[in-house]
């Protein structure tokens, strides 16, 4: 169990080589610890003022060995990440090298910290709440300019305002009601309590459903769209992997059935980051290993949210395309037709029973021809213009938009009690469920268990 007087540390940078790496030191005895191992003449860390950064040598105090040269920077609390005193060592970049500096800081005071532990104790000393926490994870992870900017905006407290301006617009409801039920100036007073009630219901409710209407959009920005690439063999499944990842990530041959799994990368579309899935052909076939690609590419197909369906111009369709066309037809869709450089052999006519317009482009791979269309049409499919980078809080937590559904069910409750005549004493207990909900997303209220899960999924010097 933590206390508050742990002094952790962990490694801050990624792992292996690199011009810089970090040693970060957060507690009470950072200063203390750092000053055992660093040496230059007539200098301690501990006389030093904060936000300073300076030169000098880690050394081995039980051997005298010198490890590194480095740059120490001293934050002092509360101005820091922690609001705990910070001592962040900048090594030569390196694996032997950070890891010597983290392990003799650990010998000589400091525990190890747990993945997320730097950023779970900004939350708990109150520099951000639980929202902003989620969403230095989202600014690490950002795949996009938009994503990351997203994340900035949450970072920035932008959801946090908002949330925190429902519950006390709820709070400030019930608040009223209580007064209304227990100094009643009016004999109607309990219709007023109710009028009361509905009104701000609808309003907060109104508030909430503008925001999961963000949703679709926020966790395709955080998350990345499931975009699978399908369709009989040698139609250019791997090409287009290659031509949007601009590299020779996928084996291309004539040979049909090269790809014998799927394979998966993740692309930035014109601000669309796309998990990309590249399929083995779909048909049928007696290669034992060809088959097992096959089962895959159709799981693929089956968790995908957005779908490439490559045709070939040169060929006519196939069984195996005309199975593909409706098996996705309930999907979201683009349907390409590769090989618009060679003959045309493709009954346009027998396409057009299967496809709308709008969800057909052409292409040809080898000539790059047709891409920026595609690149286009995906963005436009899911933005449409519309997403600016100066918007309000965009919704991409699954976490978040699950707590507003539920606040969102229980704010109906309340309108069906109202409805039904339920005592108003009743009727607030939904009213101040919505209340509990919305104050999970900011860690207002919040389970530890919860906290724990969350922060796990940090990296370890985060």
């Amino acid at each position: 169990m933590l206390t508050e007087f742990d002094t952790i540390a962990a490694i801050s940078t990624a792992p292996g080589e690199g011009a810089i790496g970090i040693v970060r030191i957060s507690g009470d005895q950072a200063v203390t610890i750092a000053d055992k191992l660093y040496r230059v003449k007539d200098k301690q860390l501990a006389q030093q003022a904060s936000h300073t950064i300076h030169y000098g040598h880690i050394v081995d105090p039980e051997t005298d060995l010198v490890i590194d040269e480095v740059m120490v920077t001293i934050l002092r609390a509360p101005r820091t990440f922690t609001r705990e005193t910070i001592i962040e060592i900048n090594c030569h970049g390196g694996i032997v090298a950070v890891n010597r500096v983290l392990q003799l800081v650990l010998r000589h005071g400091a525990r190890l910290a747990e993945p997320g532990e730097f950023t779970k104790r900004a939350f708990l000393n109150g520099r951000i709440d639980l929202s902003q926490a989620e969403a230095v994870m989202d600014l690490i992870r950002a795949k996009t300019d938009r994503s990351m900017n997203m994340a900035m905006r949450q970072l920035d407290g932008d959801l946090s305002k908002l949330i925190r301006s429902l519950r006390q617009e709820i709070l400030d409801t019930l608040a009223q009601v209580e007064v209304n039920i227990d100094y009643p100036e009016y004999d109607d007073v309990e219709e007023m309590t109710l009028k009361l009630l509905e009104e701000k219901t609808k309003m907060v409710a109104s508030s909430i459903q503008a925001l999961l209407s963000t949703a679709q959009q926020g966790k395709i920005l955080r998350e990345g769209l499931r975009t699978a690439i399908i369709g009989r063999p040698n139609v250019g499944k791997s090409s287009l992997l290659n031509v949007l990842l601009g590299q020779e990530k996928a084996i291309v041959t004539d040979i049909a059935g090269t790809t014998r799994d799927t394979v998966e990368e993740y692309v930035n579309v014109r601000g669309v980051p796309l998990h990309l899935i590249d399929t083995a052909g779909i048909r049928q076939t007696d290669d034992l290993v060809e088959q097992i690609g096959v089962e895959r590419s159709k799981k693929a197909l089956s968790e995908a949210d957005f779908v490439l369906l490559l045709l070939n111009n040169n060929e006519a369709l196939s069984q195996e395309d005309l199975d593909l066309l409706k098996e996705t037809s309930h999907m979201k869709r683009i349907v390409i037709i590769n090989k618009a450089d060679l003959a045309g052999k493709l009954d346009r006519d027998q396409l057009a029973n299967y496809v709308q317009p709008q969800e057909v482009l052409e292409t040809s791979m080898l000539e790059h021809l047709g891409i920026d269309q595609v690149q286009e049409r995906i963005a436009n499919y899911f933005f449409q213009g519309q997403m600016g980078e100066r918007d309000a809080s965009y919704l991409s937590n699954s976490r978040h938009i699950a707590l507003l559904e539920q606040a969102q069910a229980a704010l109906a409750e309340v309108i069906n009690g109202i409805q039904a005549g339920m005592p108003v004493d009743l009727i607030q207990i939904d009213f101040t469920r919505a209340w509990d909900l919305l104050g999970e997303i900011t860690g207002d209220s919040v389970q530890d268990e919860l906290l724990t899960q969350l922060f796990s999924q940090f990296c370890l010097g985060k």
